[in-house]
């Protein structure tokens, strides 16, 4: 079943084209990853889908319903995590959970919500003494609250040391095997990896890869790299190769079968090849490919240091969030 669908989206902001005719779905169930640089449009098309901000052009559903016209029911079946949320510094985080539940229709019990986001120790400290990550958390179990049907988390993790992070992902696989559908960004593309069934990337507010999370891999090129031992030239390999000091790379449709060609010819000769890896095409990979074709700036994901995160938006006079 369909839970959230963008159906030729676009918005403007004067005259920067913020989104561009833009068009996916997200089942029931799955974790979709919207990635792309910083301004490539992420967090508009977010605010569109969870109603925000209203399309120039195209049409949003969220489970069956307009995010905008249909506002009040929508908001109870869905949760939101967005970058950015106000909190009042003098409350406790279980104040600030129990504040929430009240206009949280059939909300879970505000313990079990600082549980799925880690904050159970943290229940009795004002929310001024939590940390960057810990506000992070916060966001989440106010958007945990709701028994969601639909959830969308706009860099969930930003500033969580690994091990939260990987405690989020658990808790974000276990919504999906639920039911509930996720739409995700993250400039973590790992996280975007480990998590999502399928993707989209964003540059300059369109779509310039999507599908399954799969066969994008498998449809780009894996890699072979080893030490080339010191007595052999590059051009002696049985495949072409880069090399860059000692290492060297070979790229492949099959890596596997790359590899085995490489030993083969390597056993031949009674040569061994240290440092052997063999990888598939990776996000990383798949950004770096981009970034060729489309001038994306490769600073502009993370393979998993932390960073911070812009929204894709300029700045508006009256731009003000319902």
């Amino acid at each position: 079943m369909t839970a959230i669908q963008a159906n030729h989206l676009s918005k403007s902001y004067g005259r920067f084209q913020a989104v561009n005719d833009i068009s996916f779905e997200v089942e029931a169930g799955t974790v979709f990853a919207l990635l792309g640089r910083n301004g490539a449009g992420k967090t508009t098309t977010i605010e569109l889908l969870t109603g925000f901000q209203k399309p120039d052009t195209g049409a949003v559903m969220v489970l069956g319903l307009d995010p905008i016209r249909d506002r009040a029911q929508v908001r109870g079946n869905v949760g939101i995590m967005l970058q950015e949320a106000g909190f009042f510094p003098e409350l406790t985080v279980r104040q600030t959970v129990e504040i929430w539940r009240d206009f949280t229709p059939a909300a879970r019990p505000a313990s079990e919500a600082l549980e799925l986001a880690g904050l159970t120790a943290k229940a009795k400290t004002k929310v001024r003494q939590l940390s960057g990550d810990e506000k992070r958390r916060l966001d989440l179990a106010l958007a945990l609250l709701g028994r969601t049907d639909a959830l969308f988390l706009d860099e969930p993790t930003t500033g969580m040391d690994p091990e939260a992070r990987r405690n989020i992902w658990q808790v974000v696989r276990d919504l999906a095997a639920r039911g509930t559908a996720v739409l995700l960004t993250t400039h973590y593309l790992e996280e975007a990896q480990q998590l999502a069934t399928k993707l989209a990337i964003m540059d300059r507010g369109e779509i310039v890869v999507g599908g399954d999370m799969v066969e994008t891999l498998a449809a780009r090129v894996g890699r072979v790299s080893f030490e080339l031992p010191s007595m052999i030239h590059p051009g002696e390999l049985p495949l072409p190769a880069t090399v860059r000091g000692r290492l060297a790379v070979v790229q492949a449709a099959d890596p596997d079968l790359a590899a085995q060609t490489l030993l083969s010819w390597a056993s031949d000769r009674g040569l061994r090849l240290r440092g052997l890896e063999v990888r598939t095409a990776s996000l990383e990979d798949l950004f770096l490919e981009l970034a060729q074709s489309y001038d994306i700036p490769q600073d502009d994901v993370s393979s998993g240091s932390d960073r911070g995160s812009r929204s894709d938006r300029p700045a508006v006079s009256g731009d003000a969030r319902a």
